[in-house]
């Protein structure tokens, strides 16, 4: 079965998000009134897999070996059936 996994990687809370912050000062120049911005990155990825349960543990595997860096990185992982 085809499978689309979502792998959202964020920042650890505490950790400096310079993209983010930059995003944040120019919505400001631009006059919006924000009070921050945090940036992340989703990872669409299309898989082979015999069920869902072993679609997210590639996925895992995937965001563990590459995709996040585990000392500033969160990750979290939807797996949807394709139809």
């Amino acid at each position: 079965m085809k499978y689309c996994v979502k792998i959202e990687v964020s920042l650890k809370p505490g950790h400096t998000d310079p993209e983010g912050n930059t995003t944040q000062r120019l919505l400001k120049e631009l006059g919006y009134n924000v009070d921050s911005v945090s940036v992340s990155k989703i990872y669409n990825v299309q898989i082979e897999s015999q069920n869902s349960r072993e679609a997210k543990i590639k996925a895992e595997e995937m965001a563990k070996r590459l995709l996040a860096n585990p000392t500033k990185d969160n990750y979290t992982i939807k797996v949807e059936e394709q139809k």
